[in-house]
């Protein structure tokens, strides 16, 4: 028999049959996500949600082709964003990705948009006065005001700006990710059934407690019956094709559940556009820039994210790159020319870089910046050299609040995402700054993979201590 794992990212759609028995990747696809939409607000970052359907279930056509045992299919994507949904289940709105700004801007002016009720219309009448000159942010009306902590691109924070500014859809019923949405679309199900991390990466959601804030959210502004149903296991949600479809996964969590094989004794650390450190424990702890996270029933990923990540390095070769153009120098890979000057021995002192180039989760207007810029060390190789460390050390700073929430340390470091499959120098600088032996997931499509774990635990093929040593 055989699992099958799928995984809507950002850019790509991915999947990977996995052979049940053996838990080894058989074969594995990979496909572009080409479906933002063009839009006039350069914060406005939305997608297409049936044309990622049509590319997945082209792709799924494909692959039952070739494969006739396929026993049990695990989702998982990309966290944070929201599909608006009407009473038969179907989207009625873009997916408003992780990417989108909103909840970052100024309120301002609340429209009133189409005539609605007369009670409705009379509150927001209301609205609009008392908003008329707001100009703080939805994110910054919550943290001041009600002391909860969001970002923007959080599905719950986009929807808050929505409400406020009359944009939720008309006849919108439920909000989901749009994994939640592919296995309504799998099953025929009319309303989701979303995993807590699927939840929790909304925002406006107690971990501990286990359930949406939804006081919080009904003050803010918002509706709380648009809520979806949430379940803290690996369970099925209903059936495609005759093979079980289990409630899709947050990616962070998928990623971790298919790369970590010794989770009382590991870290994870993903190196893509972004960076991340995730944590399996037992017990709940957050601290300034660390999430808990729900993984499955009392247990939780304690995370941290850089959001330039593997981004500052992909910048530098930019930099390289324009400069050599400007001379007219083309056709260099100009990634194995840093990764020569690397492989030389350092000069001077080394340069201090913060890679905070996109900001932080907490203060997105923050910026990096280099230190220690003297007359020997000012040199390309200085400067590469001083953005792998300054990579590192974003993670590692979380991971040293992390550990005060550990009841055990780790020592071993499992490492995954292309930013640093690819270069062993980081490799090396990570495992020295962390003071850890590094290892790399055995497998690329780690999020692919772990979604098809999930789907073999809710099928009872293996257990959750089975799978990652918990």
């Amino acid at each position: 028999m055989r699992a099958l794992g799928l995984d809507i990212g950002t850019t790509t759609i991915s999947a990977v049959v996995v052979k049940a028995d053996e838990r080894e990747i058989e074969k594995a696809y990979t496909i572009s996500n080409d479906s933002f939409m063009q839009t006039d607000l350069s914060w406005e970052k939305v997608q297409e949600p049936e044309a990622i359907m049509q590319k997945v279930f082209r792709l799924l056509d494909e692959i039952f082709e070739c494969y006739g045992d396929i026993g049990m299919i695990g989702l998982t994507g990309q966290m944070h964003g929201i599909v608006y949904l009407d009473r038969d289940g179907r989207h009625i709105s873009p997916l408003y990705t992780w990417q989108d700004g909103r909840g970052n801007m100024p309120l301002g002016d609340v429209s009133l948009g189409s005539p609605l009720s007369e009670k409705i219309q009379t509150e927001r009448i209301r609205q609009k006065e008392l908003l008329s000159k707001e100009e703080r942010s939805v994110c910054e009306i919550l943290e001041k005001e009600y002391g909860v902590k969001a970002h923007t691109g959080y599905g719950l924070i986009t929807h808050l700006y929505n409400s406020r500014k009359n944009l939720v859809p008309d006849g919108a019923v439920r909000v989901c990710t749009i994994m939640d949405y592919l296995g309504m679309r799998l099953t025929g199900r009319k309303a989701p059934l979303m995993h807590s991390s699927n939840a929790a990466s909304l925002g406006l959601y107690d971990a501990e407690k286990g359930c949406f804030m939804t006081d919080v959210l009904r003050v803010a502004g918002a509706d709380p019956s648009i809520l979806p149903e949430v379940t803290e296991g690996f369970t099925a949600i209903g059936k495609y094709r005759g093979v079980s479809v289990s409630v899709a996964i947050g990616d962070n969590q998928a990623s971790f559940l298919g790369s970590v094989e010794n989770a009382s004794d590991s870290i994870l650390v993903n190196m893509g556009t972004g960076g991340q450190i995730s944590v399996l424990s037992d017990t709940y702890f957050t601290a300034k820039g660390i999430e808990a996270r729900p993984f499955a029933a009392g247990h939780y990923l304690l995370a941290g994210s850089s959001l330039c990540g593997g981004r500052a390095y992909a910048l530098l070769e930019g930099f390289f790159r324009s400069y050599a153009e400007a001379a007219g120098i083309s056709g260099v890979d100009h990634y194995a020319v840093m990764a020569k000057l690397l492989g030389e021995e350092p000069l001077g002192d080394a340069l201090k870089v913060n890679t905070a180039f996109s900001g932080t989760r907490e203060k997105p207007e923050k910026r990096g910046s280099v230190k220690n810029i003297g007359t020997g060390n000012f040199t390309p190789q200085a400067l590469i050299r001083g953005v792998l460390e300054g990579m590192a050390d974003e993670l590692y700073k979380m991971y040293k609040k992390i550990e005060k929430g550990l009841t055990s340390p780790r020592s071993r470091m499992v490492a995954s995402g292309n930013g640093i499959r690819k270069n062993v120098h980081l490799q090396r600088i990570m495992s020295e700054k962390f003071g850890m032996s590094l290892e790399l997931a055995k497998r690329e499509e780690e999020a692919a993979y772990g979604a098809a774990v999930s789907g073999m635990i809710a099928a009872g093929e293996v257990t959750l201590e089975e799978a990652v040593g918990v």
